[in-house]
């Protein structure tokens, strides 16, 4: 079986409410990521993939240290091959600071969603890395570094 590894971020933003960023697909939300291309380090393939698809630069995003989210399930007919892969999945949690729009390449639009646990918006790779999040964010310190990050991003 074919194995495909594809890598993002969960991209949050301080504010009054806390939010997370989501892609628009024409039947689906789903996080700015992408295949792992040869030579390249899975926060590599996160960090290009987010600013090709949201046009949000690295420089303007900080990765937590220590958070890392994978999951692995199989692809029935990947890409329209009739055969299955094994597909494993690898996401970060990072905290953006940007002054322009978002600018999706591959997506119809993007949404700013409430951290407002719990969360049911798609069941394969959304939901178990948003009640990861939440058990990650029981520990106080873990909300608060998105908060301290924010605000030392915006030079606050």
């Amino acid at each position: 079986m074919r194995r495909i590894r594809a890598c993002g971020l969960l991209l949050f933003r301080a504010g009054p409410q806390l939010q997370f960023l989501l892609m628009k697909h024409v039947d689906r939300w789903d996080l700015p990521k992408g295949h792992v291309e040869a030579g390249e380090s899975d926060l590599e393939c996160a960090l290009r993939e987010t600013q090709e698809e949201t046009g949000i630069d690295a420089s303007r995003l900080t990765v937590h240290p220590e958070f890392r989210f994978e999951t692995s399930y199989e692809v029935p007919n990947w890409r329209a091959t009739r055969e299955s892969a094994w597909k494993t999945v690898v996401i970060f949690l990072a905290v953006a600071r940007h002054d322009g729009e978002i600018q999706p390449s591959e997506h119809l639009g993007h949404a700013w969603f409430p951290w407002s646990p719990p969360h049911a918006i798609q069941s394969r790779t959304i939901d178990p890395l948003l009640r990861n999040v939440e058990r990650h964010f029981q520990d106080p310190r873990e909300l608060q570094w998105i908060h301290d990050t924010a605000e030392v991003r915006s030079g606050n």
